[in-house]
């Protein structure tokens, strides 16, 4: 085995968990700011990482550039839904749930990369998507519980994640890393900046504890998958996402007393099931773009 190989799955772990610990931060907040106030702040945080992300010959101002405007402009735009939906998510919902709900990105993948990519999909991974879709209507159980806006947030949280996703594999050949690292970023900053300022209430300190560390935390998430990507394959990165479930059920349960039923339990576990199916049929062929295209987080 290659010395990088375990380098890399290292990596990938402390970057989930590092996601895991940021989504809990904000969910610390309880809804006291305005999801676009979280959003903002914690976007801006992610500044800080750019300097680290730059590659031999890219410039800083790459970030406001790129070969292909309507792909980062689209970037931008999945990334601002991305936040405000998973920040929706973790307010309104348990951990445990909103990560079985944001799992679906594998998911929604698999469908976006056949509208737009025009990948072949085979019978193996539409069974793997109507798992997915399974797991979500068992943890749900619509009709038997009241749902809420947090569960939009999560669906639209991993759909955006999803197009992230079909974006690189697009693009990732063509665009520069801080170009496509920036659009994540400047989306979220510009449209969370404008969309909070009608409501905007100076954070306390202690918030500002929060959102500072939630920021930083996912910044440190997304330095930790790049890292990981450059030593393995994204199949073998991509599995470690699961990891934050363990997290999930830890921090609900230690931190914000939420428990896990049996129903919901289940649920997950077909979730879990079926995005890791999704991921090793990937990891099999050979898709069009970008080949080690870093997964990502839905924020």
């Amino acid at each position: 085995m290659d010395r990088s190989t375990p380098q890399g799955i290292l990596l990938a772990f402390l970057a989930y968990s590092a996601y895991a610990v940021s989504d809990a931060l904000v969910k610390l907040l309880h809804g006291t700011l305005s999801v676009y106030e979280a959003v903002f702040f914690g976007s801006l945080s992610g500044v800080l990482a750019l300097p680290l992300l730059r590659r031999p010959g890219e410039r800083l101002s790459d970030v406001f550039r790129a070969r292909n405007p309507v792909m980062w402009f689209a970037r931008a735009g999945a990334a601002l839904t991305g936040s405000v939906g998973s920040v929706l998510a973790f307010t309104h919902l348990s951990m445990a749930e909103a990560f079985s709900l944001l799992f679906l990105m594998p998911t929604f993948v698999t469908i976006l990369s056949v509208a737009f990519l025009r990948e072949p999909v085979g019978w193996r991974r539409w069974l793997a998507v109507l798992m997915g879709f399974a797991g979500v209507l068992v943890v749900l159980r619509p009709g038997f519980r009241e749902l809420n806006i947090g569960h939009l947030g999560a669906a639209l949280g991993g759909l955006s994640g999803a197009f992230t996703v079909v974006m690189l594999r697009a693009f990732g050949k063509t665009e520069t890393r801080l170009s496509l690292y920036g659009a994540g970023l400047i989306g979220p900053i510009v449209g969370g900046g404008l969309l909070m300022l009608p409501g905007f209430v100076w954070p306390t300190p202690m918030q500002w504890v929060w959102l500072m560390g939630y920021g930083l935390l996912m910044a440190a998430g997304n330095i930790l998958v790049m890292l990981a990507s450059a030593r393995i394959p994204a199949s073998l990165v991509a599995p470690a996402q699961y990891s934050q479930m363990i997290w999930a059920i830890a921090l609900g349960y230690l931190v914000f007393g939420d428990g896990v039923d049996a129903m919901m339990a289940v649920g997950v576990a077909i979730i879990i099931i079926s995005g890791i199916f999704t991921f090793r049929r990937e990891s099999v062929r050979q898709p069009r773009g970008w080949k080690r295209v870093p997964p990502v987080h839905p924020q």
